[in-house]
């Protein structure tokens, strides 16, 4: 047998290697970053999935050169190399630019968890945590959706309930939704917005409705006079 009947026959053997293509599909899902990047949390909780894919991919690529004769997939390996490394890059520094520059000046940031007694609140039987109490009449900013049946148009809206998210919690049965979920929105004249299904940016002053508490969702506790929407 010739060297070159040889060569071809070592090449035709050669196996793909399994981690290349993992490497790469984890190169691909490592988009998902870049679909998260309106809340940093969120963009941080999926970090390890380039992280992993880097470390999958460059191992296989690794292994492949050093046993080029049993194995291929070298392109793959890099492929899904640097598909996780500009997902990540990509979607951290997104997601933290956003966090940094999207609270204007003056207000606080909160969330709807921090709206969220916590257990030993709960077990005190305060419904309101403290640190709520203490941004009352202060300028907040906040991000949620929406909530569709809270509106009667989708132009000119000057009253809302902002909702947590988007999906079932919060978009399902009202009468299942937490008062802690939804804050009503009042926007300051001549504030008016327009119907989205994307997120929302709120800002201004918040006011607590106590006596609501108990009697159920469609009577919110918590009011937000807004000066800012976005």
């Amino acid at each position: 047998m010739t060297n070159d009947n040889q060569s071809e026959e070592a090449l035709e053997y050669r196996a793909l290697y399994s981690g290349a293509l993992i490497g790469a599909l984890l190169g691909v899902i490592s988009s998902a970053l870049l679909t998260s990047t309106d809340h940093l949390s969120s963009c941080l909780a999926l970090v390890p999935i380039p992280v992993v894919g880097i470390l999958v991919s460059l191992r296989a690529w690794l292994k492949i050169r050093r046993e080029g004769d049993l194995y291929t997939g070298a392109t793959i390996a890099l492929v899904g190399l640097v598909l996780s490394l500009i997902f990540l890059v990509a979607g951290v520094g997104t997601a933290s630019y956003i966090h940094a520059t999207e609270v204007p000046d003056g207000y606080e940031r909160i969330s709807f968890l921090t709206l969220k007694p916590n257990q030993t609140e709960q077990r005190a039987s305060k419904p309101i945590p403290d640190a709520v109490v203490a941004l009352v009449g202060q300028p907040i900013f906040i991000k949620g959706y929406i909530r569709p049946d809270s509106i009667t148009a989708r132009h000119g809206i000057d009253r809302f309930l902002l909702v947590r998210d988007d999906n079932q919690c919060c978009f399902g049965d009202l009468s299942k939704v937490s008062y802690f979920d939804q804050i009503e929105v009042r926007l300051v004249p001549p504030r008016r917005t327009s119907y989205k299904t994307s997120l929302f940016r709120v800002g201004g002053k918040l006011i607590l409705h106590p006596a609501n508490l108990g009697r159920g969702p469609e009577h919110p506790v918590y009011f937000l006079e807004a000066d800012y929407i976005e």
